[in-house]
């Protein structure tokens, strides 16, 4: 079966939503799954419906083995090559199948509607500007705009919707979406008459992205492809591209294996408006080598609350920050340090919560070795074949396939092996192990960056005529319904770094705010933030 050679991740996602399934039943499952992605002239026509066809193409190749791209007529026909293109160099091993009989769901685009699927599923998608339309009886279209965010958002939920369908017998409330419209300028829901601005041209200034990972790679697919745009855009991440990324990263191929993330990037930008600097470093390291103290604005992009907090500590005058986790997805913004909740609010330790050492001993099913672990982890020395045995018979899976990380750090061995789906594919039990190495899907992480993406360009252009709420939140695996926007509240304790006096006063002397201006700042209706509320997560 054409499976990509990444699956074991793309399966580890899987499993932490459908209660542990291994990587073998899920490919068993998906190979009798066929997604048609049906488009026509209207779609192509549009820049909107472009995007949307390349985002939905691009996250059905990171899971599912087959899919039939149906042109609707012949300007679309011309389009499958590009879209074939853009599968192949995500999963070269991917079938493009050319029968419509073998359809088992069909992703419409366009302004056609399929009158020859039978019983087969349909979810129509399209949008219009930062407004995503979806329904399940009939086209909605697409736009021509200079504005993405719509159009990207719409293929994160028609992708989620097929997602619910496929494994309906095992996620609760796993309905289709009927008729659905969300703005990704508010995040209201079905909204009567949402606010729905152009995007002016739009100077960012300079802005930070912490983390090129998943959220991040979509961010900058997002603000890529918005026009008008200028400014210098700071790329900070570490970290070379895995193989084992491409099952959820929106701008990773396989020809970007083991190119630097920022680097990759950066490339987006080639031609644009918007100067990307890349930075081969975590964010502590940049800000000692750069001593660049004054940050107008971070977008936060990382997948842990340790650097979360030390973004928040640097006390930049803005923060936006992006997340997946069990249950949802989201954003939230921190534009009024010292008044409103801040970054560390969200994400301050709990109390007994456990550290990484004890984290990796427990993922690797050896608990009572949590001194050793440290050990290894501090010292980042390399496994060793004793400890690999030790862990293949914890896990109860064969030690061969393992023995190549015996020369590589225990930290290597934890994200390629236990997060990178191996223990997984040779019959280990990760979710009775693992429930910190969360997984996300390729549609929410890629919804989560093209939230943070939004957010940024909607502050940019100061089009908001009311404040939103600190948070956003969004669950992909059930049908969306309710409130998006929710309040949060500071630290109950006192102990958060917005509540020391040191640090607001040091805040408010380095961008030179007296205590009225602070307060006005904050409390200017053009900008978001400036909530009371109810809980944190």
């Amino acid at each position: 079966m054409a499976i990509a050679n990444f699956f074991d991740k793309a399966a580890l996602g899987a499993s932490q939503i459908l209660n542990g399934i291994d990587a073998e039943s899920l490919a068993d499952r998906l190979q009798d799954i066929t997604v048609a992605i049906a488009f026509d002239s209207a779609a192509i026509a549009s820049s909107e419906g472009r995007l949307t066809l390349e985002m939905s193409v691009s996250l059905l190749s990171r899971f599912y083995p087959q899919l039939y791209l149906r042109p609707l007529d012949e300007r679309a026909r011309k389009h499958v090559a590009e879209l074939t293109g853009i599968a192949i160099a995500i999963n070269p091993d991917i079938e493009l199948v050319d029968h419509p009989e073998a359809s088992t769901f069909f992703l419409v685009v366009g302004s056609s509607k399929i009158c020859d699927a039978g019983e087969v599923p349909q979810i129509y998608l399209g949008s219009d500007k930062w407004i995503v339309r979806v329904s399940n009886a009939g086209p909605v279209g697409s736009n021509d705009s200079n504005n993405p965010f719509g159009a990207g958002a719409a293929a994160c939920l028609g992708v989620a919707n097929i997602f619910r369908w496929v494994f309906r017998d095992t996620l609760e409330l796993a309905e289709l979406d009927e008729e659905l419209t969300l703005s990704l300028f508010d995040f209201e829901v079905n909204a009567q008459a949402p606010w729905n601005p152009e995007i002016v041209p739009a100077e960012i200034g300079e802005l930070h992205l912490v983390g090129v990972g998943a959220i991040g790679n979509a961010t900058v697919w997002a603000l890529a492809r918005t026009t008008d745009l200028s400014g210098v855009l700071h790329l900070i991440d570490q970290e070379q591209v895995d193989l084992t990324n491409l099952q959820r990263y929106a701008l990773a191929t396989q020809e970007d294996v083991d190119r630097f993330k920022v680097e990759r990037a950066a490339a987006e930008f080639n031609g644009s408006q918007i100067k990307a600097v890349p930075h081969k470093q975590k964010w502590g390291q940049y800000q000692r080598e750069h001593q660049n103290w004054h940050l107008g604005r971070v977008a936060v992009a990382v997948d842990n609350a340790e650097d979360r907090r030390a973004v928040q500590a640097s006390l930049p005058r803005r923060v936006t920050n992006s997340w997946t986790q069990t249950g949802d997805l989201g954003i939230s913004r921190h534009d009024s340090f010292g008044n409103d909740p801040c970054l560390a609010c969200l994400y301050f330790p709990e109390e007994g919560g456990k550290n990484l050492d004890e984290i990796v001993a427990a993922a690797i099913g050896l608990p009572e070795a949590n001194m050793e672990i440290r050990a290894l982890l501090q010292n980042n020395t390399p496994v060793g074949r004793q400890m690999i045995e030790r862990i293949a018979r914890a896990l109860s899976v064969p030690v061969e396939p393992l023995l190549r990380f015996a020369d590589q750090p225990l930290h290597t061995f934890y994200t390629q092996a236990i997060c990178g789906g191996i223990v997984m594919k040779l019959g280990g039990k990760i979710g009775a192990h693992v429930q910190s190495a969360e997984v996300p899907m390729a549609f929410q992480s890629v919804m989560a960056g093209i939230m943070l993406a939004a957010e940024l360009i909607a502050d940019a252009c100061k089009s908001r005529q009311t404040p939103l709420t600190t948070t956003s939140r969004i669950d992909l695996l059930h049908p969306m319904r309710g409130y998006i926007n929710r309040p949060e509240v500071k630290l109950p304790s006192g102990l958060c770094l917005c509540q020391d006096q040191d640090y607001v006063e040091a805040y408010r002397a380095k961008y030179d705010l007296s205590h009225s201006q602070f307060h006005d700042l904050f409390t200017d209706p053009a900008l978001p933030g400036g909530d009371s509320g109810c809980d944190n997560y």
